[in-house]
């Protein structure tokens, strides 16, 4: 019998079957379920059993580590406290060992100090015994001295306030002699020290200043190609030559001398425009008056800028800055003006150098001192047209220019004509100044000159009565004077080297000092027969 006979044969059976099952399912579930909540339960008490057995030997096991550890810190402490008490003794019983010193001691120091008291009472009796012995002889001694007074007095025929002053007098004529015998020597010593400074100063400062012997000079003379261009120089009725000197302000010299053309001016400017000029008609080869005169003028445009640049370069080379344009310029025009054959802006530049060394060797302003000595001569660049000196001439102009205290004093002041003394940067620039002037080969003297200068000296000196010789050496950077022994005395020699060096100063113009000495000599000859 099959499900589906069954299901049309029996529809009751079937019903019950389709209630029955679900509920045997439902109990089976729940008995599954009870099972499985039994073995649960069993599995987690045999576990929580097993918990609380480890649990107890864990603490067990911490219990007896904890007795351990506690024995342990307990037996460590006491070592602790048993060395502490020994320390303690040994402490203490260093503190007795001290004490019982220090008792000592003092027993020992009141034994002292009674011994003392005995020898500070015996000496207090002998200072007193001593101190009534001194009174007698204080006593006598004033006898004897009143006993000799009367009778010096009585001797000298002097009274005590008379005497007392002769001896007040030549105690003062000592002290006065002394006195100047002191300052003296410390004048001395000084002038040597500052000689010998000043000298180590200029020297170091001479050492480092690399300069040339010869200076550059003015050109003056133009290379023609061939005598030919003398004839176009000159130009028709010499018109050319005519319009040129009327252009340029300068004389042109044409004469035999082959291949060569003079130009002649006083101004140095104008000569060298006009050298400028006549070199590039030369080479243009068009020479009239019209041409001449558009050359002219192009080159006088061209000199302001070299004028300008030389002024600018030579600022820069002396490291000084803030120049004004105008000064740049009167700067640049010393390139074309000499002194003595020296270059006046070479010359500048030298002073410069110098004036910054000796300021660095003196700890003062480098800067200041180069920008001194770079505008020491800037007079000399209109001092053809203006009248007076070239040094208050360049003060003036610096003083326009808003320029230091310093620059204008060292300016107007360089040689040392009244000003030096308002700055050190005066005497620095004066120094530096008569250094590149005086060096060889700076500037040209001539033989007739040179010799006049030292005769000049000689004859200055033997002009004073008493001297016996004169002699200029060492190229008359030096004057030795000899005297008669029996004219001038000692004290006299001081006065007269000042006496010449004042009347060399006030006659002759010359660079750097001159030194005078003055020597007397005393002889003593006698014969023996």
């Amino acid at each position: 019998m099959n499900l589906a006979a069954l299901n049309f044969e029996n529809p009751t059976l079937l019903t019950l079957i389709m209630i029955g099952l679900p509920i045997l399912m439902l109990a089976l579930g729940w008995v599954l379920r009870a099972v499985y909540g039994w073995w649960r339960r069993d599995v987690a008490e045999k576990r929580a059993e097993h918990v609380v057995a480890e649990a107890q030997m864990e603490a067990e096991r911490v219990h007896k580590e904890a007795g351990v550890l506690a024995k342990e810190e307990i037996f460590r402490r006491r070592e602790a406290f048993d060395k502490e008490m020994q320390e303690a003794r040994l402490e203490l019983r260093k503190w007795e060992q001290r004490l019982s010193r220090r008792d000592d001691n003092l027993d020992k120091k009141v034994d002292v100090l009674s011994k003392k008291e005995q020898q500070v009472e015996e000496s207090r009796r002998e200072v007193s015994r001593r101190n009534s012995q001194l009174e007698q002889r204080g006593q006598e001694v004033g006898r004897l001295q009143e006993q000799a007074t009367r009778e010096l007095q009585r001797i000298s025929g002097l009274g005590r306030e008379e005497a007392k002053r002769l001896l007040l007098d030549k105690l003062s004529q000592d002290l006065e002699e002394e006195r100047a015998e002191l300052v003296h020597r410390a004048t001395e010593a000084a002038r040597e020290e500052a000689e010998q400074v000043a000298r180590t100063i200029i020297s170091t400062a001479i050492h480092r200043c690399a300069a040339d012997h010869t200076a550059e000079h003015i050109v003056s003379t133009i290379d023609i190609p061939s005598d030919d261009m003398k004839g176009r120089i000159i130009g028709r009725e010499g018109r050319n030559i005519r319009a040129f000197e009327k252009a340029t302000g300068v004389d042109v010299i044409v004469d035999d001398t082959p291949g060569v053309v003079v130009v002649s001016g006083f101004n140095s400017i104008r000569r060298e425009i006009a050298r400028r000029a006549m070199e590039k008609l030369i080479l243009d080869g068009r020479i009239h008056p019209a041409r001449i005169e558009e050359v002219v003028q192009a080159t006088e445009k061209e000199m302001e800028q070299i004028i300008q640049e030389a002024g600018r370069e030579a600022a820069l080379e002396a490291d000084v800055r803030r120049l004004d344009p105008k000064l740049l310029n009167l700067l640049g025009r010393l390139r074309f003006r000499t002194s003595y054959g020296q270059n006046v802006l070479q010359h500048s530049l030298e002073v410069a150098t110098l004036s910054g060394i000796i300021a660095g060797e003196l700890n003062l302003d480098v800067q200041l001192a180069k920008r001194c000595g770079l505008l020491h001569d800037i007079g000399k660049a209109t001092d053809d047209e203006q009248e007076g000196g070239h040094p208050q001439i360049g003060a003036d102009i610096v003083r326009r220019f808003q320029e230091r205290s310093e620059v204008i004093h060292a300016v107007g002041g360089h040689h040392e004509d009244g000003h030096i003394v308002a700055s050190v940067y005066t005497a620095i620039i004066a120094a530096a100044d008569a250094i590149s002037a005086s060096r060889p080969g700076a500037r040209r003297e001539t033989l007739e000159h040179y010799i006049k200068r030292l005769e000049r000296l000689e004859a200055i000196a033997n002009a004073y009565p008493g001297v016996e010789k004169a002699y200029a050496i060492q190229a008359g950077r030096e004057l030795r004077v000899i005297v008669t022994a029996d004219k001038v005395p000692d004290n006299h020699l001081a006065k007269l080297s000042r006496d010449i060096a004042k009347d060399i100063e006030r006659e002759l113009t010359y660079p750097g000092d001159v030194k005078v000495t003055v020597i007397r000599e005393m002889r003593a000859v006698e014969y023996a027969h």
